[in-house]
């Protein structure tokens, strides 16, 4: 099977966390993977690639400025993409992330070529860009082979046209060697940790809103939230303001996220919403206990309240406060949630979640007259004169 991606970018998110996953899981099995993307080829992924993976990037990404602009951008994008699906010759194309999905399905018409589109967010909250690109995901959406959203919320935000054609599959998770081999020693380091783009989204102004009221009584505890995006300057700002520039700390990005969670002692998840956050199911798979907010779709599938963290109201920073305290004062507590925490592992395991997209990929490449199978099955029904 030859299985060629699309995504925007391979920076630092989850959605690219996901490919990068998915892309690793079906080459170990022996499948031929590519992964296009609109950067630029001078980007440099933040994911490490194995080396059978092929990646192709088409440096298209960049903003419109006017109505004409994006027309003509996205004319062009849609031209080179379509170029490099013929180019790459796959069996399917999956396509991540609202703007990508729909210039990968109008760049596909004609082609014969089945297409599958996930939603990694929720989309009833994300704009995708505008009234423009909402009509065209509308458009686009309902000629595509499969719809995949990672929630039933989500779902519910489509039109039966759409529902129609559309597939709940959760992300998955796997814990990496190294993850694994990280000591999961006993935690007394009063660490509070969290990750994700420095963007409203993830409500980190809530997250230290919370901390200010708790820190006086547990001054020993730090906070620290590793990542970076447009609202850096933001944060920093509310962090000297409500006085805690001595224990609340902004590194950036991290390339060993799993490796700063095991040196933690509670994780927090303060979205305004989600789509459902690898980070979440990454922390929980160290054995970190975890509060998250209730928001909309995405925490509520992972966290079970009580059982292996801690769900609070969404956006009501009096109750992630008192949620934060109640854990921060009882380390029994925080340990009988982290004892329970890496089911996550098997509950949204790599190999079950993609057993679903082997059974999606077998559907939608059966109406197609095609099925799955591995490089040399292909090469030897082609040395057959059978259609790949």
């Amino acid at each position: 099977m030859k299985v060629t991606f699309a995504i925007s970018s391979l920076g630092l998110g989850g959605a690219e966390r996901v490919l990068v996953n998915m892309a690793h899981y079906w080459s170990n099995k022996g499948h031929s993977i590519e992964i296009m993307t609109l950067q630029p080829k001078d980007n440099v992924p933040f994911y490490e690639l194995d080396d059978a993976l092929i990646h192709s990037p088409l440096s298209l990404a960049g903003e419109s400025n006017n109505v004409i602009q994006f027309l003509t951008n996205n004319l062009r994008r849609t031209r080179v993409i379509r170029a490099a699906i013929r180019r790459s010759k796959p069996d399917v194309v999956i396509s991540l992330m609202d703007r990508v999905n729909v210039l990968v399905l109008l760049a596909s018409i004609g082609l014969g070529i089945p297409v599958i589109v996930c939603e990694h967010n929720d989309p009833a909250h994300y704009s995708i860009g505008g009234r423009g690109w909402e009509l065209l995901r509308g458009l686009t959406y309902s000629r595509a082979d499969s719809v995949v959203v990672l929630t039933n919320k989500a779902l519910s935000y489509f039109g039966p046209r759409i529902r129609r054609r559309a597939l709940v599959i959760p992300n998955g998770i796997s814990l990496p060697a190294e993850a694994i081999a990280l000591s999961s020693c006993q935690r007394c380091n009063h660490k509070i940790i969290s990750l994700g783009r420095l963007a409203e989204q993830k409500g980190f102004d809530y997250l230290l809103q919370a901390f200010s009221q708790v820190h006086p009584n547990f001054p020993q505890w730090s906070l620290t939230i590793w990542g970076e995006g447009p609202e850096r300057a933001t944060l920093e700002t509310l962090r000297e303001r409500l006085g805690l520039g001595a224990c609340v700390h902004l590194p950036g990005t991290t390339q060993s996220p799993f490796k700063k969670m095991r040196e933690s002692d509670l994780f927090v998840s303060s979205s305004r919403f989600e789509g459902f956050p690898m980070v979440l199911l990454e922390a929980m798979a160290c054995n970190l206990p975890v509060i998250g907010f209730d928001c909309p779709s995405g925490t509520r599938e992972i966290i079970r309240h009580d059982v292996d963290g801690v769900l609070v109201p969404p956006e009501d920073v009096n109750a992630l406060a008192d949620a934060m305290s109640r854990l921060m004062g009882n380390a029994l507590l925080r340990n009988q949630l982290a004892q329970r925490a890496g089911e996550v592992v098997q509950r949204f395991s790599m190999e079950k979640v993609m057993g679903q997209w082997e059974e999606l990929l077998g559907k939608v490449l059966r109406f197609s007259g095609q099925s799955i199978s591995t490089p040399t099955e292909r090469n030897n029904r082609q040395d057959r004169g059978a259609c790949p």
